[in-house]
């Protein structure tokens, strides 16, 4: 095959508007631990970049087949917002639909080893933002549920959010990749303290689940290996670490019995509205009508559990294709590491969805901007990997 060839179907040489899109992507992507507004700035600036490749080279935006699904829950969303108690407060809030732009970004300008480029980005902020949130806990005294390391980001439980993230990184690079395991071991150590002293339960079950999918599907003895690590962090960590593992258990913990009333409020509002819910952020405008005598906080700005909360805002037909955006997801990610190429993407990929899933049973991380747009490039680049891949095969069987 010539060079040509070679070149048609792996990554496109990086020059100009092209290598300018790129950056901007590693750029965006390392905000997003970072800081907010500047991962917007640059989401800007990336979308930008990457709209002008589409025109000059004439064109369409391309997508995974889950794009399809996200789409159509961008779509009952708006009819959601149409039929709101509020509608001008809830078309605002659905700005954020803004963000699923991600998925054919990432899919059209992360493709071949960029992809791999863009998990290297993830896991050197990580280690950053690790290092900043364990100084938080032992120098700046971060180490109550008032007061929680978050990062240089703007809320804690964002930040364990993304810090589960990006141990689903490093472990799948562990564990399936060939090649420059030394950094993600080095970097483990930082993360899972950094978790830990986060003290945020949502993102240890997202992250204990994510790690034990991560070792079945590599080898599932290896699983055996996930209780003793458990039980480590358990030995070796502070009081208030201990204190907050043991309250996960205990149906009297105010944060335990607030969160069952959130489910009960759901339940009330899903049976009054079902569907098109109340409205985008219009479940704290009406908290107080369905909250049981036995709720802790008066009113909460949503609540903490994804299906409830998209089923209590949006309706349960939004509820019905965000399952169709699981499902679809899941499914291909599962034939794809079947086939066994591009096993390291694809493993954190579904570490990832694993994760979001189990944690967003105790937290709406859905909903959290940060999370969304660090979740949404995971689960996007195996699809832009392995679209380059696909064409080097056929290339390869033409010639």
């Amino acid at each position: 095959m010539t060079a040509t060839a070679i070149t048609a179907v792996g990554t496109r040489p990086a020059f100009g508007l092209d290598r300018a899109a790129f950056w901007l992507l590693l750029a965006f992507v390392a905000s997003l631990q970072l800081s907010i507004a500047m991962a917007d700035i640059l989401l800007t600036a990336a979308l930008l970049a990457w709209a002008a490749t589409l025109v000059r080279d004439r064109a369409r935006p391309a997508a995974p087949p889950f794009m399809v699904p996200l789409v159509a829950y961008a779509a009952v969303t708006l009819i959601s917002a149409a039929f709101s108690l509020d509608p001008k407060a809830s078309f605002i809030d659905s700005k954020q639909l803004v963000l699923l732009l991600i998925v054919p970004m990432v899919y059209q300008i992360a493709r071949g080893r960029q992809a791999h480029t863009v998990i290297d980005v993830i896991l050197g902020v990580g280690a950053v933002s690790a290092a900043v949130g364990i100084v938080q806990y032992g120098v700046l005294h971060y180490d109550s549920l008032r007061l929680r390391p978050e990062g240089t980001l703007t809320h804690y439980m964002t930040y364990s959010g993304t810090l589960m993230l990006v141990l689903c990184t490093a472990v799948a690079r562990l564990v399936f990749g060939s090649r420059d395991r030394i950094w993600p071991a080095m970097v483990m150590p930082a993360l899972i303290v950094a978790l830990a002293v986060s003290l945020g339960r949502n993102a240890w079950v997202g992250a204990c689940v994510a790690v034990g999918l991560l070792l079945v599907l590599r080898d599932f003895r290896l699983t055996a290996l996930l209780p003793v690590a458990v039980a480590l962090v358990f030995a070796l960590a502070p009081d208030s670490v201990t204190s907050r593992m043991r309250s996960m258990f205990d149906l009297r913990d105010p944060t335990n019995q607030d969160r069952i009333a959130m489910l009960e409020v759901g339940a009330g509002i899903v049976r009054d509205h079902p569907l098109t819910g109340v409205g985008p952020t219009m479940v704290q405008r009406v908290y107080e009508q369905y909250r049981p005598a036995y709720a802790v906080e008066l009113v909460n700005p949503h609540l903490h559990n994804v299906p409830v909360q998209i089923a209590a805002e949006r309706g349960l037909p939004a509820l019905a294709v965000f399952a169709w955006f699981i499902i679809s997801l899941v499914l291909a990610l599962v034939r794809m590491f079947r086939s066994g190429r591009e096993r390291l993407l694809v493993a954190t990929a579904l570490a990832a969805t694993a994760a979001m899933l189990s944690a967003g049973l105790f937290e709406y991380n859905f909903g959290d901007s940060e999370f969304l747009m660090l979740f949404l490039v995971l689960i996007t680049l195996p699809f832009a990997a392995w679209t380059v891949g696909t064409a080097a095969a056929e290339t390869r069987r033409a010639a």
